[in-house]
């Protein structure tokens, strides 16, 4: 796989797609990022942009990852002591996953957020941009609740932060992409440069194949899920033996075979008994869609085998949590 695919596999949208391969021509070094809010334990959702992050490793740039404890503040996630005992476990958790320590910068917002040049930077775009245009930049990610004045302030922020963290590319979910916009049209009006950005895919409700995996609703994976626990989910999770012809409907199993299987594992193998047409091994996503589709794979011999991929992946961030909650 060359630089610019590796860079860009399993992307939703680039933005644009000539800067990320003028990076993908000379990515060594650069500095790449993922802002999180300090929140709880990983979940599938974060461990998404984590395997982009991997991605980039390897490509051969260097990952910021900010700990987001000004933004988690402005959001209600607690004080900032709370926030910050959070985020020293996350940052073991990412570790844990797979992200290489010695190219991976871990960053409180706090470290820079609050001195007087961000603060007066802060003020001038809060001079320029209406209540409106912050408000669509915020909206998929604070939701159905009400909008407060913290909430305005927040992608303020994020686009502030693409430049004091002296960053060449931003990394976000889809739900970000606003935020991204707006940094790109802002940051010219205070004299600093764009920035391109990469946005993962958003992975569907695990039960219902609707929506978005959600930590807040409904059924999510997370790094504190036993084996069993993730085995129960994975077997309950939504996976019809062929497409939604509507296309209303996604196939969260696939999903995950896509997003967060194949990029780490060069080949899976399907184990059966020899009744069944014995062991299948797949080195490619499509190729597994493609006998799911078709029916010379069953949809429980699939789960099966992503939950444990899946517990394979996790494992390690399930044993840092229990060392140190112990």
């Amino acid at each position: 796989m060359d630089t610019y695919d590796l860079i860009t596999r399993n992307a939703e949208e680039v933005v644009t797609d000539e800067e990320v391969r003028d990076l993908a021509a000379d990515p060594a070094g650069k500095r790449v990022y993922v802002g999180y809010e300090p929140s709880g334990v990983l979940h599938l959702g974060h461990l998404l942009t984590a395997n982009k992050l991997i991605d980039l490793q390897e490509a051969g740039m260097d990952v910021v990852v900010l700990l987001a404890d000004v933004h988690a503040y402005l959001n209600g996630k607690g004080t900032f002591e709370e926030i910050r005992d959070t985020a020293e476990q996350m940052k073991a958790q990412f570790v844990a996953y797979g992200l290489d320590e010695e190219r991976s910068e871990f960053v409180y917002g706090s470290e820079f957020q609050l001195d007087e040049e961000y603060t007066l930077d802060l003020h001038e775009l809060e001079l320029s941009t209406t209540m409106n245009r912050a408000q669509r930049a915020m909206a998929e990610i604070q939701g159905d609740e009400t909008a407060k004045v913290s909430h305005l302030v927040y992608p303020l922020m994020q686009a502030l932060d693409i430049e004091y963290l002296d960053l060449d590319l931003a990394v976000g979910g889809l739900d970000q992409r606003k935020v991204h916009m707006l940094a790109r049209e802002k940051l010219p009006e205070l004299d600093y440069e764009v920035r391109p950005a990469i946005h993962t895919p958003i992975v569907a409700d695990l039960t219902t194949g609707e929506g978005k995996m959600s930590s807040s609703e409904g059924v999510t994976i997370s790094m504190e899920d036993s084996t069993a626990e993730l085995e129960e989910k994975v077997n309950s999770a939504f996976c019809p033996p062929t497409r939604d012809p509507e296309g209303d409907l996604e196939n969260p199993v696939l999903e995950l075979f896509e997003y967060h299987v194949f990029p780490r594992f060069e080949e899976i193998t399907v184990e059966r008994p020899e009744k069944y047409g014995g062991d299948l091994t797949y080195e490619s996503y499509e190729a597994l869609a493609a006998d799911l589709e078709s029916g010379d794979l069953h949809p429980a011999d699939a789960k099966s085998t992503l939950a444990a991929s899946l517990d394979e992946l996790i494992a390690p961030g399930r044993e840092k949590l229990r060392e140190l909650r112990a």
